[in-house]
């Protein structure tokens, strides 16, 4: 049952068209992904839905009391008071990870962090318990327990979803459904993330396959009517030359000609009728890093390394280091210190105690994860200094195999979109030679196809690489080790996300050897108990006591025996 009908939706903003002809359905508890480039109109649907704007054409059927939630994909939101105090609002918060919100002042509110003001502002909108929820990048500045948490609140919200994310792995976990926006059009895939990708190529291969064998039989009978054309021709001179069979070669000619218009109009009609387009091959992002080979083995050494503030300490007494060549990954939760220490690293904050030193002639090139730091009145061309005519010609080419047109490079930031404001930043990096990348958050802006391709591209830099990223497939893939903040600690770890989490989850989870040595202990004191019961009589009151840990241990020994039996 659908709570939501578009019909035939056109868009345009100036001359260019940015939704065609677009219809679709909403169902109650759809779990849709809506996916496409950057600039393919996702956010200009979202508000369509949303009902912030109308369409030039085409109808959206709504029921007027419906709900919608709405967060945006700038997190530069504002606290409502009443939100704040609410029991329903508290609770979310709570499980976002902001457990002390309930206390903070109104200076706590005002120096909130891009991740806890995303915390806040889902915790806002969950405590309004809307029919629609649409969520625009909500996992930007979430860490992983903001992620899974969200996840898992997806998965019970009772209503529909629709969300506008890059983040693969977070949609392969929530979505049943793709919205895929292309050149204007809408086309719909069932599944998920994973799901949609294999199909998309599947499509592009048979449709592939149809075109090739359509040109084939064009060719084909275009070959029959140029044999044709041929006769013709000679039928016409021989009409000529000889006059004696003048009439038998006109008729012959006029066969053939006739043969030829015929074969024709059936060419064209089938080709109408039947017509299979070439599809068009997505856009290959060719990043180009030169790794330089100068450098020592160890780049960057910690020792002691500590950092507070008046009333905070960040992380205290950490020894880590980094070699040449190695591909490591900064995690740890919201407000852990994760852009500090890349902070400390590149010089722009100090040492609280300790040592981080550097190689002297480290070339570290870094991308923040704030691209609203770049000069919004000058032009991309400005920004990045290019004057030698060989890096402006990189620069252009580099931009084109983003996807984005050269001319952009004139244009003022300003004008730019995020994504596009990252490319830029992107290009300063790939026309230079660096021993180090520092990503902070690298794939906020970038989309899918995007992402999938700066991964191939970064898995083949043979120089050191430093990212902080909450796209989980993205730091799984490229990093096989991680520096992880947690308990006020950098510990270095020598594994990949996926195997550092499965250990922390066998860590946490008792082994069987455990769970044995715990029952063997409660049929101990299962035994020591029903030796006294057996002593005493039913109406007195150890008994009582008794009895009541009997019952006890003996449901926590149908519990071990219940892990022993998942095991």
């Amino acid at each position: 049952m659908f709570i939501l009908q578009a019909r035939n939706l056109k868009k345009h903003f100036g001359d260019k068209p940015v939704l065609e002809d677009l219809s679709f359905d909403l169902n109650k508890n759809d779990r849709i992904g809506l996916v496409g480039a950057n600039g393919a109109g996702k956010t200009t649907l979202a508000n369509l839905i949303y009902g912030d704007i109308e369409p030039e054409q085409g109808t959206i059927n709504r029921n007027p009391q419906m709900r919608i939630g709405y967060l945006l994909q700038s997190v530069d939101y504002t606290v409502n008071d009443d939100k704040q105090l609410s029991a329903e609002f508290l609770e979310r918060a709570s499980e976002l990870g902001l457990k002390k919100v309930h206390s903070w002042q109104e200076e706590r509110f005002a120096h909130l962090s891009g991740g806890e003001k995303l915390k806040i502002a889902l915790a806002q909108i969950w405590a309004t318990n809307p029919d629609i929820l649409i969520l625009d990048e909500p996992t930007n500045h979430l860490d992983f327990q903001g992620v899974n948490w969200l996840i898992n609140q997806l998965q019970e919200f009772n209503g529909t979803v629709i969300l506008i994310s890059h983040d693969r792995y977070f949609l392969d976990k929530t979505i049943t459904k793709v919205f895929e926006l292309d050149l204007g059009k809408l086309t719909i895939y069932n599944g998920n993330y994973s799901t949609y990708r294999t199909e998309k190529q599947n499509r592009y291969e048979d449709q592939l396959h149809q075109y090739d064998v359509q040109q084939k039989y064009k060719a084909h009978v275009e070959g029959q009517m140029t044999q044709l054309q041929q006769w013709a021709g000679k039928a016409h001179r021989t009409m000529r030359d000889q006059e004696g069979f003048k009439e038998y070669h006109g008729v012959k000619a006029k066969k053939i000609d006739k043969a030829i218009k015929s074969k024709m109009k059936r060419l064209n009609q089938e080709l109408e009728k039947n017509k299979v387009e070439k599809p068009t091959e997505e856009k290959k992002v060719r990043f180009q890093f030169e790794a330089s080979k100068k450098r020592g083995k160890r780049i960057i050494e910690a020792k002691n390394l500590t950092k507070k503030y008046a009333s905070r300490t960040l992380f205290t007494n950490s020894q880590f280091y980094i070699n040449h060549g190695e591909r490591i990954g900064i995690i740890g939760p919201n407000g852990s210190g994760k852009t500090t220490l890349v902070n400390m690293i590149l010089g722009d904050e100090s040492i609280t105690f300790g040592e981080l030193s550097k190689s002297d002639t480290l070339k570290i090139a870094y991308l923040s994860q704030d691209v609203a730091d770049m000069p919004l009145s000058q032009t991309a061309l400005d920004a990045l200094h290019l004057s030698e005519k060989e890096k402006l010609l990189q620069a252009r080419t580099t931009l084109a195999n983003m996807g984005m047109n050269a001319d952009k490079l004139e244009q003022l930031i300003g004008t730019l979109s995020l994504g596009e404001r990252t490319r830029i930043k992107l290009t300063n990096m790939l026309i230079s030679d660096y021993d180090l990348l520092i990503l902070d958050e690298p794939t906020n802006h970038l989309d899918l196809a995007s992402r999938e391709q700066l991964e191939t591209t970064l898995s083949e830099f043979t120089s050191s690489l430093l990212i902080v990223s909450h796209d989980y497939y993205f730091i799984n893939k490229l990093c096989d080790k991680l520096l992880v903040i947690e308990d006020n600690k950098i510990k270095r770890i020598e594994m990949n996300l996926e195997q550092y989490e499965l250990k922390k989850k066998q860590q946490e989870t008792p082994g069987k050897q455990q769970i044995e040595e715990e029952l063997l202990l409660i049929n101990t004191e299962i035994s020591a108990v029903l030796g006294e019961l057996s002593l005493l009589t039913p109406d007195s009151e150890k008994y009582k006591d008794l009895d009541t840990t009997f019952l006890s241990l003996t449901e926590r020994k149908r519990d071990l025996m219940r892990q022993i039996e998942s095991l």
